[in-house]
Formats: structure tokens, sequence, C-alpha cells
């Protein structure tokens, strides 16, 4: 299933031109995710990276770790996709305990929980010795630009992507910040590559449910172009995750744990 196509539409003002105007538009359709044949969520979501989706939702929601889930089977209907994910019995067993049904708009990460409890969910700190300097803490940002083809496209998609030392090692584009972030997840699970590592870099505003699912994966640092919401802010030094936010114009600021951001370079020589 392809991810954007171009759609005709009226244009008005200078922009308009002397023929037909037209715009690629990204798809968006529902995704029903489904454990052992019993359909846990419904998202709306761009169907590319699906694999690497199931396998993100599904370890950044506490239902299973890649080596507890036995396959993956993207299954296209009439109506959507039904992403089909089987569970080994321990994992199985777990998720039956929670369970919640999601149908909404893509910028809502948490609707459908069916209690505060879940809404506000603590997860365990993240312990890491990573850390940035604000040079790379820019670079990271400014590298993400050559990682969104779906946004270039399209003007219209979220961008997720891990930065390491190295540079970004991968990236994943979805219509819902939320599910950009699993997906990269799942890639990087499938990959064998340590979160502890580096930082998840966002084209998104920063709000709770992506601290949680840096905070599931293990990852000690977010970093957003954008806003984070107060709630976020407070999760993330409850979760021992470094938020840098509003990274652009040359600078950013830093809202948790910035002793992971070096404000002096070390002389090593």
């Amino acid at each position: 299933m392809q991810t954007h196509r171009p759609l005709a539409r009226l244009a008005f003002g200078p922009a308009a031109g002397n023929g037909p105007p037209s715009r690629v538009l990204p798809e968006e359709v529902a995704v029903a995710i489904s454990y052992n044949g019993s359909t846990q969520a419904v998202m709306m979501a761009t169907p590319a990276d699906l694999v690497d989706f199931g396998y993100g939702f599904s370890l950044t929601e506490g239902i299973a770790t890649p080596d507890e889930i036995d396959s993956i089977e993207v299954q296209p209907t009439p109506r959507g996709i039904d992403l089909q994910i089987w569970l080994k019995p321990a994992a199985a067993a777990r998720q039956s305990k929670r369970r919640r049904s999601m149908a909404g708009p893509v910028g809502c990460g948490l609707c459908g929980i069916d209690s505060l409890e879940e809404a506000t969910r603590q997860p365990q700190p993240v312990h890491a010795d990573m850390q940035m300097t604000p040079a790379q803490v820019m670079a990271a940002v400014t590298a993400l630009t050559a990682h969104q083809p779906l946004h270039d496209t399209t003007r219209a998609a979220h961008a997720a992507a891990f930065w390491t030392p190295q540079g970004i090692t991968l990236a994943r584009e979805d219509v819902g910040r939320h599910n950009a972030l699993d997906k990269l997840i799942g890639a990087m699970a499938l990959a064998g590559i340590d979160p502890a590592t580096g930082a998840f870099v966002m084209t998104s505003r920063l709000s709770v449910e992506l601290v949680q699912k840096a905070a599931m994966a293990g990852c000690p640092a977010l970093i957003a172009v954008s806003a984070p919401t107060a709630a976020a802010v407070a999760l993330a030094e409850n979760a021992g995750i470094t938020l840098a936010a509003f990274a652009r114009g040359g600078g950013f600021d830093v809202y948790s744990h910035s002793d992971r951001i070096l404000t002096e370079v070390p002389d090593v020589a």
C-alpha cells in the first residue's frame, strides 16, 4: 500500500498558478493491532514499516519484548490493515491483564485508555552514561532533515530518528508522532541497536506518551524542534530522561537532567 498519493484541488492566491493544481497527501489508514487473534488497539497510521510498528508498540506498551513475539503478519482488509501479532505464552498471559481499545485522531497517543492509572503510568527510570555537547544536539536536529522523504513529499508527516555520536542511524515517519517513535523503536529492536547509546530526535512537540515510550525503550534523551508539555517535563525528570526542546535556530532549551548536556568539552590532548 502506498504512503502518499497526488490529489487535485482548488487553489487561490499568488501560488494558484494557471493550470489544475495538485498536492501530494500522506495516506492515513486504520491499523487494528491484534494479539493472538484479539484486537488490542486501533490506530490511524501511515501504512509503512508496520512490522516495525508492531514490535515497537508491543515494547513501549509493556506487552512484549521482541523475543516474546513469535511472528507479525500484515493483513490488508477493505477497511484498513489488520496487524496480527502472535505472542509466546508468557507474554500472552501478561497482555490479557492490560487491555485497551484506542480509536481516535493520530495526535492522541492515549485515546481509549480505560483508567487514570494506565494514562499516567510511571516507567522505570533510565540509567545511561550517554552525554552530548550542545553542538551535537543541533547537529542531530540538522541531520534529521535528510531522513524525511514522506515529509518532503507531503509536508504532513512526523519523523523520529535515533542519533549516536556517529550520526543518525535509523529514522521512521508517520502521520502520528507516537506512531513514528514506535516504528523507530521497533526497527531498532530488530536491528539490535541499543537505545541507551544515543538520543531520540523528534520533529513534533513532546507529550507524555513520547516520554513514556522513550523510557520503556531505555533511551536517555529526547530532542525535539517543538515544545514539551509540562506533564512531559515532570515525567522526564522522574524517568531519568534528558528533555531538550525548541531545538532550532542555533539553540535549544533543556528541561530535565541537564547533566547529560556537556557545557564544556574536556581537553583530551
